[in-house]
């Protein structure tokens, strides 16, 4: 069988290094707000090249803690509007909602599937104060028109960058290109823990300060609490994880690139709508590959029948989950066709030629 993420074979190309530094912080006594976690943040920092980087417990919460902490700054407020992606994982609109603002639902661009710039200013009220761009699969979405139009309408931009550490625009790596971003290391993540953990990085020192307290009870200091905060921080181990496989990150965006490049040249299906190369191939990272086709459920099965398996990213669009009821009126006929058609093929740093090979066979042969 082809796994669709082979996690344990991922995480086993590093595991001299991993199991001596666990060892390491086990006897350390030392489990939270450490040094590793310090470690960490001065080498995402160093990566990514943004001022400020806080490490917290998972990706969902690295966007909560953006909002919330622009709220507590007050350059946001209850009732303000964020347009956001229709076409995302539900983590995305939760953080909005979670903090009493509004989402407003854009359109993508049906040939790389994130946010369509293009369609953003008709959707600007005087309500307006942020856009979120989510770099949906591992793609940068950027461009100079969106730069222009929040300098216009002085909006903040966070990105939502769950999917994408490593990937670039115009050298900028993602998580450096807004105001804050939050980061997911979810195991299955290009860069991922053993477990839930996350981060935000951001250019205000304000804001950076503000996240911290936040995550850490509302507090800088014990049983002084300064906001009605929560408990969400990066523990010691999966810090310590986290900077060792970081190291390697680049090279592994390098495979997945390369297996991506396979894919794209070699499936000539007809039936299959492939994903297209960006122009600069360090503005995609890969983290999924996302074929579409409205045979998408044959097709599914026939690959597992063939030993392959796949992921549906993702079935059902926010607006029309129950969790939305609210929302479930609303239209978005191209954000619903994404999400009909998509299916998810293998791919990662650990898949051999031969691997690659039978997936492309596979979906030949179809």
């Amino acid at each position: 069988m082809i796994k669709f993420l082979d996690l344990q074979k991922i995480n086993l190309v590093h595991q001299q290094e991993i199991e001596e530094k666990l060892i390491q912080v086990f006897r350390s006594g030392w489990y939270l707000l450490g040094n590793e976690v310090k470690n960490f943040e001065t080498s995402l920092v160093n990566y990514v090249g943004s001022p400020h980087a806080i490490g917290v417990a998972n990706g969902l919460d690295a966007l909560r803690l953006i909002f919330r902490a622009y709220l507590e700054i007050e350059q946001l407020k209850e009732g303000d509007e964020v347009i956001v992606p229709a076409n995302t994982y539900i983590a995305s609109i939760l953080a909005v909602t979670d903090n009493r603002l509004k989402p407003v639902f854009a359109e993508p661009e049906i040939r790389n599937y994130n946010l369509n710039i293009s369609k953003i200013e008709a959707l600007i009220t005087p309500k307006t104060k942020a856009i979120m761009v989510v770099h949906l699969y591992g793609q940068v979405c950027w461009s100079q028109e969106l730069e222009t139009l929040a300098k216009k309408y002085n909006l903040k931009i966070i990105e939502d960058n769950a999917q994408s550490i490593g990937a670039e625009w115009n050298g900028i790596k993602s998580g450096n290109l807004g105001d804050a971003a939050g980061f997911s290391f979810y195991p299955g993540k290009n860069l991922g823990a053993l477990g839930d953990s996350g981060a935000v990085t951001c250019k205000d020192s304000l804001l950076a300060k503000t996240i911290r307290t936040l995550a850490n009870y509302g507090s800088q200091e014990k049983y002084v609490n300064e906001f009605q905060g929560l408990n969400s921080r990066l523990d010691e181990i999966q810090a310590a994880v986290l900077d060792i496989k970081m190291k390697y990150i680049d090279s592994e965006n390098d495979r997945r690139r390369d297996i991506a490049e396979k894919y794209i040249s070699n499936i000539t299906n007809s039936k299959i709508i492939l994903p297209l190369l960006p122009t600069a191939s360090k503005e995609h990272v890969w983290h999924l590959f996302v074929i579409r086709t409205d045979k998408r459920d044959e097709l599914q099965k026939y690959l597992l029948e063939n030993r392959v398996q796949t992921l549906i990213h993702y079935p059902i669009p926010p607006h029309k989950q129950k969790a939305y009821t609210y929302y479930n009126h609303l239209s978005f006929p191209v954000t619903e066709l994404i999400h009909n058609e998509v299916l998810s093929l293998p791919i990662s740093p650990v898949m051999d030629i031969d691997e690659v090979q039978r997936v492309i066979k596979m979906v030949n042969e179809f």
